[in-house]
């Protein structure tokens, strides 16, 4: 049987308690609730046989295909440190992980502020609180890409709000461009779900570029989404205005949407410049994912969203229906946070961004200043974000076979831990996270200076011992 509930307007996402089932109509505050009634069953219409006669639980498809390649490949490593030296740990991006790198005073009282409140202990929209979306809206909103409450879904993190928007776009056997290196959750989200990635090249001698010609050479009928990350996991590069409306061209001849992943956005260098993908595109649709995890410095926190900037109403309703129904099997992002949004979006100061940047580049700087100097190695220096790649003369070294081998005895000799770039799909070189303690960053690059002196070989050292 069912009834109807009116609920003086109050909105929610549905009504839920002990054998009751409730969706909201339209925002109006009226639920249609059916309640489950117990139906007897003869037993006599059973089949019989039809009950099991052994346990068999298996995993489910999507869970054996659900692999995160940096997991897959640390897990297998033999980390033993070097007991007679301290750890350093630059694999992790995560710039809470050594405490050097708070989040401002403003966000935490925004936090405070909201608990207080008494207001935010209960069930929100599943795409977001109204309020909260239309202050995401308010603060990315431009002339050349205007945003309003309705354009925003709140996620929980910007992992989620990726998640999402690869569900709403893709069926099992389309097809989606990722960077190579690339952050790995692309593809441990799509292969999961019966998508297949293709992997398209970024250039370490342009400052990681994309290979715009490889790119284009990848697409056909079944590629459903090109996947644009910048500023750059795992390479801290920043795309130039000029490369980004080159990439968008590409998606437009060949009408392929953009998910583009800027959770790193305006965390770039003095003198470099961060601009959104979508203010540059005039037709090609693009969803934008962010958060408050790497610029507010809270990845705990959970919270991240999706930008929807439709072109000449390409998505049209259908995606953004999608969202929400996507975004309606789990009821969204915590509550608590959505609440202190508004604040934390409008009362951190500047002074706190710019005293993040500057240490993030200063470290950088540091880093590739240090290990530029060290034969066999060729770091890239970054524009932005939280990390360094560093190329390994494989050749230089014969010890190890490959990033992963190398790496994994830095961390035996030397307890210093890089990321290897296998992880990232892209072999001989490391990744290292640069929010680490200036003292312990100059520490690290001493030590991998001392092991790469020690395991480096020169060709013509190579070419005698072979003769030999």
């Amino acid at each position: 049987m069912s009834f109807v509930v009116k609920m003086n307007g109050v909105q929610n996402n549905g009504i839920h308690g002990n054998g009751m089932n409730g969706s909201i109509m339209n925002g109006n505050g009226v639920h249609h609730v059916s309640v489950r009634t117990h139906v007897s069953v003869n037993p006599a219409k059973l089949k019989a046989g039809s009950h099991r006669q052994r346990w068999s639980v298996r995993p489910s498809e999507m869970s054996k295909k659900t692999l995160n390649p940096i997991r897959a490949i640390v897990d297998g490593m033999k980390l033993t440190p070097n007991p007679e030296k301290p750890m350093i740990a630059l694999s992790i991006g995560d710039p809470t992980v050594f405490g050097n790198l708070p989040t401002d005073d403003n966000v935490l009282h925004a936090m405070k502020d909201a608990i207080d409140s008494h207001k935010y202990n209960g069930y929100a929209p599943s795409v977001g609180y109204q309020s909260s979306r239309e202050a995401v809206a308010n603060f990315y909103s431009c002339p050349e890409a205007p945003l309003e409450g309705k354009d925003v879904i709140l996620a929980s993190g910007c992992s989620q709000a990726i998640e999402l928007v690869i569900s709403v776009l893709c069926n099992p056997g389309d097809n989606i461009l990722v960077p190579r290196p690339g952050f790995s959750l692309y593809k441990t989200l799509a292969v999961s779900m019966g998508i297949q990635v293709k992997h398209y090249n970024l250039l370490p001698e342009k400052s990681w570029e994309i290979d715009l010609q490889h790119l284009e050479s990848l697409i056909d009928d079944k590629t459903a989404c090109l996947i644009v990350n910048n500023p750059s996991n795992p390479c801290g590069s920043v795309f130039t205005t000029e490369h980004q409306k080159k990439i968008i061209s590409v998606a437009s001849r060949n009408c392929i949407p953009i998910l583009a992943d800027e959770i790193y956005g305006d965390m770039v260098f003095p003198g470099c410049d961060f601009r959104a993908l979508a203010p540059l595109s005039s037709d090609v649709p693009i969803l934008s994912c962010g958060g408050l995890a790497k610029r507010w410095l809270v990845p705990g926190w959970r919270m991240g969203w999706i930008l929807i900037h439709d072109r000449n109403n390409i998505f049209g309703s259908g995606i953004r229906e999608g969202l929400v129904k996507l975004s309606q099997r789990i009821l969204g992002p915590c509550t608590v946070v959505q609440g202190a949004l508004e604040s934390i979006l409008n009362e951190t100061p500047p002074e706190f961004y710019q005293s993040t940047i500057s240490f993030l580049k200063s470290n950088s700087e540091i880093c590739f200043s240090e290990l530029s100097t060290v034969t066999g190695l060729n770091p890239v220096m970054p524009s932005g974000a939280m990390y360094i790649m560093v190329g390994i003369e494989m050749e230089h070294f014969p010890e190890f076979q490959n990033d992963v081998e190398f790496t994994e005895r830095l961390v035996t000799e030397q307890s210093v831990f890089c990321l290897p770039a296998t992880a990232f799909e892209y072999p001989n070189f490391f990744r290292i996270v640069v929010t680490v303690p200036e003292e312990m960053m100059i520490e690290a690059c001493i030590r991998i200076r001392e092991f790469c002196a020690r395991h480096y070989r020169p060709r013509s050292q190579d070419s005698h011992e072979l003769d030999q």
